[in-house]
C-alpha cells in the first residue's frame, strides 16, 4: 500500500473523490487512453488506504471546458461536498482538470484548506492548508491558465495570419463552392446562380425581405439552401433565409473574417452567444476574392436598406421601411427641441409626437404636432425641387416589368427542368435495381412516385402561370404624356391616388434626408428640410389650434371684425377680407363665416333683432340675463322653472320667460340660490 505522510486517519475516514473530465465531446470519443488513466485513479485511492465503498467517482462533466464553473454540475457537486466536510482527498490526473481559471481555482483551494481536504494528482499529494502545498497548487493553477492562454493565442495568430491573406477556408454560402485546389467558383447549377441573383434583384425592387418572400411565394418559387451534409436542397423562402443571403458579403465577392464576436449571454456565467458586428468593426475584409453576384456598392446599399427596414424604428433610431400609414414623414421627422426622432400617432388624428424623454425620464411629451400641414409643406417643397426634371419613366418602367417577367418565367422553367431531371434520375435508379431485392426496389419506387408527383405539381404551376400571365400594360396617350413630363405633372398624379402611400414615402426619401420641426407659436411650426445633398429649406407652417385665443393674430382679427361690422359689412365680406390679409380660423386655413359671427355676437353687434340672444326687452330680464346677474347657469334657472321651484309664465308675445327688472326679483332668486327660500313666485 502506498502511503503519504500528509494522509491522516481523519482523511481516511472521509470520502476520496475522483474528478474525471474531458474538455470537448470530440476528446471524449477519441482520447480513450486519457479516460482510462483517469478512471485508473480508483486503484490509486485504494493504494492510499481508502476502502472501495469510500471512493466516489464524479464524471458528469465530460465534454465541458474548465475555463469556467458554468455548465459543470460535477465540479459544483464536488465543491459542495468539500464545503460540508465530506471529502478527505480529491484525486485527478492533473490538477488542471479541476479548473483552468484562477478566479475559480483559488476559492477552491481556500475551501479545501479550511476543511483540511487534500488534493492529489499523478505528481503527488498536496495539502492546501499548508503554505508549501498552497504555493505549489497556486503555481500549477497559474501555469495552467497561462498555458491555455498561450495555446489559444498561438492558434488564433495562425488563423489571423491566414485570414489576412484571404486563404482561410471559411464556410461558403450556397451558390459558391470550393474545389480540391482551394479555388472558389460559382455553383455549376445555373438554376442556383439565377435564383440567388433573383433574390438580390427582387429586393432592390421591393426594398423589403418580407416582400421578397411574398413575391417568391406568389410565383411558387423555391430557393436553394444547404442541408446538414452541405448538399443543395430546395425549400420555400423564409425571411431569415432571405436576410442571411442579403447580409452575406461573400455574394459581393468579399472575403470577410470577424463579422461576429463571442460574448457571454446576459445573465449567464458560462453560456456564450454570437453577436453580429457592424460593418465598420469587421476585422478583415478583402474585396474581389470570390466570384461576385453583386458589386460591393450594391451590397452596401442593401445593408443600409436592411438597417432602415427595422419596424421598431423609434428604439433603433432607423428610418423604418415605408408603410401604408397616412403620415408621409414617419422615420425621417426629428424634434427641433431635443433632437430625437419623432414617432407617429394616428388617434384621434395623425400627429407627430416626440416621446423619447417621456419614455426615458417620465417627463411630459416634448412636442405634439399635427402631421397634415407639415406633410403638405414637405410635399410642396418636394414638387418644387422636382419640377425642373423631365423624366421618361414610362418606357423605363415598362422595360423593367418585361425584364422582371422574363426572369420569373426563366426561374419557373428552370425549376420544372430540375424536377424533370430528378424524376428521370429516380426512374433510372429504379430500373437499375435488382427486382428480387424488394427492400431496395420498394424504396426506389416510392422515391420515383414522389419525384413524379412533384414534377406534376411543378408543371401545373408553370401552366397556371402561363395562363394567368397578363399582357404588357397599356396606358392612354394622356397618361403616357404625364409620365414623360413626370417632373411637372407629378403633383397631379399624386393627388389622383395613382401612387400608394409606400411609393409616396419612398419618393420623398429619394431627395429628403430628414425633416426637423419645432413649434415657435401655438399656431405655427418651423420646419427645416435637410436634402440629400446637404442643402436645407426652412419655412414657417401654420397649424390648427383648438381655440380662437391661441391664434397669434386673434386680437388684430377681432378688432378688424368689430370695425367692419359697425360699418355694415356682412360676415362673408369680412371673412373674405381677413383671409386675403393672411388671417385664418383656429381649425381652418381660411377665416370662416362662423368665426366672424361668433366674434361679432360677442360684442353685441346684431344684424337683425331675432338673430341672437340675449334680447333687450325694456323693464324685463331674460333667463340668460338673470343667470348672469346672480352668477348661475341658465340651465339652473330652467331646471327650477320646470320643477315648479320658480313659478313664472311665458310671455305670450315673445314666447320667453321674462323676469321683472327690479331688485326684489334679484333678491328673491338670490335667496333661492342660497337655500333660504324654498320657492319663488314671480
Amino acid at each position: 500500500m502506498i502511503t503519504s505522510e500528509l494522509i491522516k486517519a481523519t482523511h481516511l475516514s472521509l470520502l476520496a473523490a475522483i474528478y474525471i473530465r474531458q474538455s470537448s465531446p470530440h476528446q471524449v470519443l477519441t482520447n480513450q487512453e486519457s479516460l482510462r488513466l483517469q478512471y485508473a485513479l480508483k486503484q490509486r485511492a485504494l493504494d492510499l488506504g481508502w476502502r472501495e465503498d469510500q471512493i466516489l467517482i464524479i464524471d458528469s462533466d465530460q465534454g465541458q471546458r474548465a475555463s469556467t464553473t458554468g455548465g459543470r454540475p460535477g465540479f459544483k457537486e464536488l465543491v459542495s461536498m468539500v464545503s460540508l466536510g465530506q471529502v478527505g482527498i480529491i484525486l485527478s490526473i492533473e490538477v488542471t482538470r479541476l479548473s483552468r481559471n484562477c478566479s475559480d481555482w483559488y476559492p477552491m483551494l481556500d475551501i479545501c484548506g479550511f476543511r483540511n481536504c487534500l488534493i492529489g494528482d499523478r505528481d503527488g499529494i498536496y495539502d492546501p492548508s499548508t503554505i508549501n502545498g498552497r504555493l505549489l497548487l497556486g503555481l500549477k493553477g497559474q501555469i495552467s491558465e497561462l498555458e491555455l492562454h498561450t495555446i489559444r493565442g498561438r492558434l488564433t495568430a495562425g488563423i489571423h495570419s491566414k485570414a489576412k491573406r484571404g486563404e482561410l477556408a471559411l464556410t461558403l454560402p450556397v451558390g459558391l463552392i470550393r474545389d480540391s485546389l482551394e479555388r472558389v467558383s460559382k455553383h455549376p447549377d445555373i438554376e442556383v446562380q439565377n435564383r440567388i441573383s433573383l433574390i438580390f434583384e427582387t429586393f432592390l425592387q421591393v426594398r423589403s425581405a418580407a416582400q421578397v418572400v411574398r413575391s417568391f411565394n406568389d410565383h411558387e418559387l423555391l430557393i436553394p439552401r444547404k442541408d446538414e451534409f452541405g448538399d443543395i436542397v430546395w425549400r420555400r423562402p423564409t425571411v431569415p433565409a432571405i436576410c442571411s443571403t442579403l447580409e452575406n458579403p461573400a455574394y459581393a465577392g468579399a472575403f470577410v473574417y470577424g463579422r461576429t464576436r463571442t460574448m457571454l449571454k446576459e445573465g449567464s456565467t458560462f453560456e456564450r452567444i454570437q453577436k453580429k458586428l457592424p460593418m465598420g468593426e469587421w476585422k478583415i475584409r478583402i474585396n474581389d476574392k470570390y466570384p461576385a453576384y453583386i458589386n460591393w456598392a450594391t451590397f452596401e446599399t442593401i445593408q443600409s436598406m436592411l438597417r432602415d427596414n427595422c419596424s421598431e424604428y423609434d428604439r433603433n433610431k432607423t428610418r423604418g421601411v415605408p408603410r401604408p400609414g397616412k403620415a408621409l414623414l414617419h422615420g425621417i421627422v426629428h424634434c427641433g427641441e431635443c433632437g430625437h426622432q419623432m414617432v407617429v400617432q394616428y388617434k384621434p388624428k395623425t400627429h407627430y409626437i416626440c416621446n423619447h424623454l417621456r419614455q426615458q425620464y417620465q417627463v411630459p411629451v416634448c412636442q405634439y404636432l399635427p402631421a397634415d400641414p407639415i406633410d403638405d409643406f414637405v410635399v410642396g417643397a418636394f414638387f418644387e425641387a422636382l419640377s425642373p426634371a423631365e423624366l421618361d419613366l414610362y418606357d423605363e418602367a415598362a422595360a423593367s416589368l418585361r425584364r422582371e417577367a422574363e426572369v420569373i418565367q426563366r426561374a419557373r422553367l428552370e425549376q420544372v427542368e430540375r424536377l424533370r431531371y430528378q424524376a428521370r434520375l429516380a426512374e433510372r435508379q429504379f430500373m437499375r435495381a435488382d427486382p428480387d431485392n424488394r427492400l431496395v426496389t420498394g424504396e426506389l419506387e416510392q422515391r420515383w412516385e414522389v419525384a413524379m408527383q412533384e414534377l406534376r405539381q411543378g408543371e401545373d404551376s408553370y401552366q397556371r402561370a402561363l395562363l394567368s400571365e397578363s399582357p404588357a400594360p397599356t396606358i392612354s396617350s394622356e397618361l403616357r404624356s404625364a409620365f414623360e413630363k413626370i417632373g411637372r405633372d407629378l403633383p397631379e398624379l399624386w393627388e389622383q391616388g395613382l401612387l400608394a402611400q409606400e411609393r409616396k414615402k419612398a419618393l420623398l426619401r429619394c431627395l429628403i434626408n430628414k425633416v426637423v420641426i419645432r413649434r415657435i407659436a401655438p399656431d405655427s411650426v418651423e420646419a427645416r428640410i435637410v436634402w440629400k445633398g446637404g442643402d436645407t429649406t426652412t419655412s414657417t407652417i401654420p397649424v390648427t389650434v383648438n381655440a380662437l385665443a391661441r391664434l397669434a393674430s386673434a386680437d388684430a382679427m377681432e378688432k378688424t371684425i368689430v370695425m367692419m361690422a359697425r360699418q355694415g359689412k356682412t360676415d362673408r365680406e369680412i371673412a373674405n377680407y381677413l383671409t386675403q390679409q393672411g388671417h385664418r380660423s383656429p381649425k381652418a386655413p381660411a377665416v370662416l363665416v362662423s368665426t366672424v359671427q361668433i366674434i361679432r355676437l360677442r360684442h353685441r353687434l346684431l344684424v337683425k333683432r331675432s338673430q341672437s340672444h340675449p334680447r333687450r326687452i325694456p323693464g324685463h330680464l331674460t333667463v340668460s340675463q338673470v343667470a348672469e346677474k346672480i352668477q348661475v347657469s341658465k340651465h339652473w334657472i330652467y331646471d327650477r322653472i320646470h320643477n315648479g321651484t320658480i313659478e313664472i309664465q311665458r310671455d305670450t308675445e315673445t314666447k320667453l320667460f321674462l323676469f321683472k327688472d327690479d331688485q326684489l326679483t334679484i333678491n328673491s332668486l338670490e335667496q333661492l340660490k342660497q337655500g333660504t327660500a324654498q320657492k319663488v313666485r314671480l
